[in-house]
């Protein structure tokens, strides 16, 4: 199977089931946000991969999850209304993302101040993959009759991005960077 089908040559693409839209669409705009966040997730575990502690290797394994499930995010916001989702999100992968979000902010030093992105390179590359998130979010909002189990994830994964890149942060021994008032 050849990598380019020059279909998209002219400014349209595929969703699931072959309906074609313009590259523009708010669908593709949506689940091609989640794809640009899901390989920044990919870019931070590349920085964790040499690490040797364990906590940090059960997150490393929770965000390689995290990134299947945003496959089947994009999957769920390529299909258009009215036509069977291939991979539907369950509430129990936002239920997940609660527990691992209150399991790695209880290490964590209470805020009391708003702090700066960045950190070592892959709690950095976190903090940008959740702003990609949160514009992944503005976008499918705007999807019409969209699961509104998508909107929880996207929310509730950036607050999970968030509190994955302070503790990848603390345990690599990285100070967070407060705002200066």
């Amino acid at each position: 199977m050849k990598i380019y089908t020059k279909s998209g040559d002219k400014g349209t693409t595929s969703l699931v089931y072959g309906e074609r839209v313009s590259k523009s669409d708010i669908r593709v705009d949506a689940y091609g946000t989640c794809d640009e966040a899901n390989s920044m997730i990919g870019l931070a575990l590349s920085h964790l991969t040499d690490i040797e502690n364990s906590e940090i290797k059960e997150l490393y394994s929770f965000l390689h999850k995290v990134q299947t499930t945003l496959f089947h995010v994009g999957n769920e916001l390529s299909t258009p209304a009215g036509k069977e989702v291939k991979w539907m999100l369950q509430a129990t992968e936002i239920e997940d993302l609660e527990k691992m979000i209150d399991q790695l902010d209880g290490g964590l030093p209470p805020l009391r101040n708003f702090i700066l992105p960045g950190g070592h390179p892959a709690g950095a590359s976190l903090h940008l993959a959740r702003t990609i998130i949160r514009r992944a979010e503005r976008i499918t909002v705007s999807i019409d009759n969209v699961n509104h189990l998508v909107l929880s994830y996207l929310n509730r994964l950036s607050d999970f991005l968030f509190v994955a890149a302070r503790f990848i942060n603390q345990k690599l021994g990285v100070v967070e960077l407060k705002l200066h008032e």
